[in-house]
């Protein structure tokens, strides 16, 4: 009942540590607005925007003709939660200027643009981007960000493999065990190389200014920053515990590690979930449970997958397999029912699954997940009739039954790697 309690309180805590927001951020208008000729300088600059992003540093900036910049002071929100601005210097000259902003949505999404406008006579420049939503992201940044994302989820789903070593494997075995390490030290080391690109990921700049000190200054002040730094800390207590549970030395403390992998597993999940776009819908407490039990699920699943990869041919892999079978059904069940509740929250109609990049992406990592089901069936009918002939599964069947394996691990691994790109992908809804 405790353990509930405080999976409950840290789910509580992620919901209402959120702040509310759209599907991503929006740049709805300016003062003063794109193109406006005014008689005499302002003493601000304010844009509005569609949800609450808090105030980030260097989000505006305003320059003149020549490069010079002349906003001074700290960004604030203004009269509501959702417009920052920035104060000017006092007297400005007639001329043009040109202001930047760049602005990061709840749930990591970056947006930049600018707007112009003119004081006293002369032409109006263009800001290249007038109150425009444009990211320009760096390509080399924004590939590798994605590529991150994925071998992270990677990680989680080889961390997964210690459900099964645990309620499915009826001897130890130091293959299974290394694999579900490895696991923890991707989540470790994704989650430290995700916080060096983010900065840049944020900005715009390229590979040179990943992990630059102003830029990590920044990541760290963030929401998603700090879920960062959980992420590494779970992840290294979870390699910790995971280590101990699975060695004979420390069988009469597996009751207290059990609780504690569970509660490190959950915050490697949660900080996930409450960094995507579960907290941008209407519902938000509905929509990150969802996620949540969608990327337990998953990890649960393809993690039990990989280890049945490894033990192909060993004599335990009946017994194994005969009991990974039911959990291997509920895993299935909540990541389609789960998946179901995300699609209606994040699409916002049935045609966008056609007509937008999110939903394409979607139809994509369904196909992908149809066909792990049916490999999935193509094993478990080996295994049956392997386990009526009287046979050990040795021989040819065992070939075929690694091979089918081995298959599902690499459309798992393609199938996650659509969902990392889905991640950093506008929803339409």
């Amino acid at each position: 009942m405790r353990l509930a309690g405080l999976l409950a309180a840290l789910f509580c805590w992620a919901v209402l540590a959120a702040p509310p927001a759209a599907a991503h951020v929006d740049v709805l208008g300016s003062s003063p607005a794109d193109g406006t000729r005014l008689t005499t300088p302002p003493t601000q600059v304010s844009i509005r925007l569609s949800e609450n992003v808090g105030v980030q540093k260097d989000a505006l900036r305003v320059e003149d003709v020549h490069g010079e910049v002349v906003s001074q002071g700290r960004v604030t929100q203004g009269a509501t939660a959702e417009e920052l601005t920035i104060r000017l210097e006092p007297d400005l000259p007639d001329g043009t200027y040109l202001v930047h902003y760049a602005v990061v949505s709840t749930d990591s999404h970056p947006v930049r643009g600018g707007f112009a406008f003119v004081v006293g006579d002369g032409p109006l420049m263009n800001a290249g981007g007038a109150v425009s939503n444009a990211d320009g992201t760096d390509t080399a940044v924004d590939v590798l960000t994605r590529v991150v994302r994925w071998v992270g989820y990677a990680g989680v789903a080889l961390a997964g493999g210690l459900v099964f070593l645990l309620c499915c494997r009826p001897t130890r075995d130091s293959v299974g065990q290394g694999a579900v390490r490895a696991g923890c030290v991707v989540i470790t080391v994704t989650g430290v190389l995700a916080l060096g690109l983010e900065g840049a990921y944020v900005t715009g700049a390229g590979l040179s200014r990943v992990f630059a000190p102003d830029l990590l200054a920044n990541t760290l002040e963030s929401a998603y920053g700090k879920l960062l730094i959980l992420r590494v800390i779970a992840a290294v207590v979870l390699m910790v515990i995971a280590r101990r549970m699975l060695s004979t030395d420390a069988g009469r403390e597996k009751p207290a590690h059990t609780n504690t992998a569970i509660i490190a597993g959950f915050v490697v999940l949660l900080s996930s979930a409450a960094a995507g776009h579960a907290i941008t819908t209407k519902v938000m407490f509905v929509s990150l449970l969802a996620d949540l039990s969608h990327y337990g699920a998953m990890a649960v699943w393809i993690g039990g997958v990989v280890q049945l990869a490894l033990l192909a041919g060993h004599e335990d892999m009946a017994v194994a397999l005969t009991r990974f079978s039911p959990i291997a059904k509920v895993s299935v069940a909540v990541v389609v029912l789960s998946g179901v509740l995300m699609t209606a929250s994040y699409l916002g109609s049935v045609q966008a699954l056609w007509s937008s990049t999110y939903g394409v992406l979607l139809l994509g990592k369904t196909a992908g997940f149809v066909v792990l089901l049916a490999l999935a069936d193509r094993c478990r009918v080996a295994v049956r009739e392997g386990i009526a002939g009287g046979t050990t599964l040795v021989g040819v069947r065992t070939e075929a039954l690694r091979r089918v394996l081995v298959t599902e691990v690499v459309i798992a691994a393609a199938v996650l790697g659509i969902a990392a790109v889905v991640a950093t992908t506008g929803t339409p809804g």
